[in-house]
């Protein structure tokens, strides 16, 4: 397994998902994170580039990433589409 490089995080209220790849775009790791856990999370984690979608709470986790050393990109919305959109289901994923 190689060694994470890049991360896409999904915020959300009480669960984040977390979707890492390694230097050659291997995904090496998705995991749910509770919101208490986040910091320690990426504090355990050697520093990368971490993508998030900005909204208001991203500026948050951006300033909170960025002290623990990871780059943090923000990505407008129009460049994140919803599972629904891509025709991608994520496991537990249900049109409700």
């Amino acid at each position: 397994m190689g060694e994470v490089s890049t991360i896409g995080l999904d915020i959300a209220k009480s669960v984040f998902q977390v979707h890492g790849v390694d230097g050659a775009g291997t995904v090496v790791m998705r995991k749910r994170v509770g919101r208490s856990k986040v910091l320690q999370f990426f504090g355990d984690l050697s520093p990368c580039l971490v993508g998030l979608e900005a909204c208001p709470s991203a500026h948050y986790w951006s300033r909170e990433l960025q002290v623990l050393g990871h780059t943090v990109k923000l990505m407008p919305p129009s460049y994140v589409k919803a599972l629904g959109e891509r025709g991608a289901a994520a496991p537990g994923w249900r049109h409700r």
